[in-house]
């Protein structure tokens, strides 16, 4: 019988200051009509996946417009001083003239992984010039992205494999995570990370039976891909229990090194490779 290691780590978590998340949860039912099923702040977020067997965190947020990304983060490093198991994809905007800099003292940091790019939300192309600057840091500094850039659950002009595409032509060496396994172009991003040895993908939402982002990949293709997979949750922004995806993947009856590599082992590698505990 396969099981889950434990403890496990997420990969994708959001954890925002409070007013934010009431925004981000407010825009959610006006827009989608979508009620999330946890509305927890963000040390109750923390108790919350502790509680359900989840060791480090590694979380995210996104500055959805410009002149808030430095707020953002000078929360960020409140967070991780509060919380040594947590590891963070930090906020930025290319609209903000004090980015770069910001981004170049944030990276500093052993347990900010590097940054998050929602597209869907933010509103720019991930080969927009003004962020060369910062993937030419990033590189350099050894550090990480983490990317929003599929067409689900809805898209805009912003996101999707060509985009994403173009950026890699430029930087085949960004070292980035795809979120949602890169939903809904499922079969075109697990192609992109046989090309690009940078690359890798996440689970949140994209196994979720009774959702429009069911991830269409077959077992073998998940097996295959093993070192390359992050399991993430996307909470507290769900709308059905985390436990179902965790369970639909346990289904599946993959091999134990799948789950271990997936729930474990590859999150381990990338947090000790960028950096460490502080």
């Amino acid at each position: 019988m396969k099981k889950l290691p434990a403890p496990i780590i997420d990969c994708h978590v959001h954890l925002f200051p409070d007013r934010l998340f009431d925004a981000i949860w407010e825009y959610f039912e006006n827009t989608y009509g979508i009620r999330l099923l946890h509305r927890l702040y963000y040390k109750e977020c923390i108790d919350y996946l502790h509680a359900m067997g989840v060791g480090h965190i590694v979380y995210s947020n996104y500055a959805h417009r410009g002149g808030v990304a430095r707020g953002i983060n000078e929360w960020n490093l409140g967070v991780l001083d509060e919380f040594p198991e947590l590891y963070c994809f930090a906020s930025y905007h290319p609209d903000d003239n004090d980015a770069l800099a910001m981004a170049g003292d944030l990276l500093d940091h052993p347990r900010i992984l590097g940054f998050k790019f929602q597209l869907l939300v933010q509103n720019f192309y991930p080969h927009d010039s003004r962020l060369f600057p910062l993937y030419e840091m990033v590189i350099e500094r050894g550090k990480r992205f983490l990317f929003h850039a599929g067409t689900g659950p809805v898209g805009n002009r912003f996101v999707g494999i060509g985009h994403f595409r173009r950026l890699l032509r430029r930087y085949p060496e960004l070292p980035a995570t795809v979120a949602h396994m890169g939903a809904l172009e499922y079969g075109e991003f697990i192609d992109l990370i046989d090309e690009y040895a940078g690359l890798s993908l996440d689970t949140a939402w994209a196994f979720l039976p009774e959702s429009n982002l069911m991830c269409n990949l077959g077992s073998d293709v998940l097996e295959c891909h093993r070192r390359k997979i992050l399991y993430g949750s996307d909470f507290p922004n769900v709308m059905y229990p985390r436990e179902v995806e965790t369970e639909y993947l346990l289904g599946l009856d993959l091999s134990q090194e799948f789950y271990d590599c997936v729930f474990r082992d590859n999150a381990l590698a990338l947090i000790g490779g960028l950096g460490g505990k502080r």
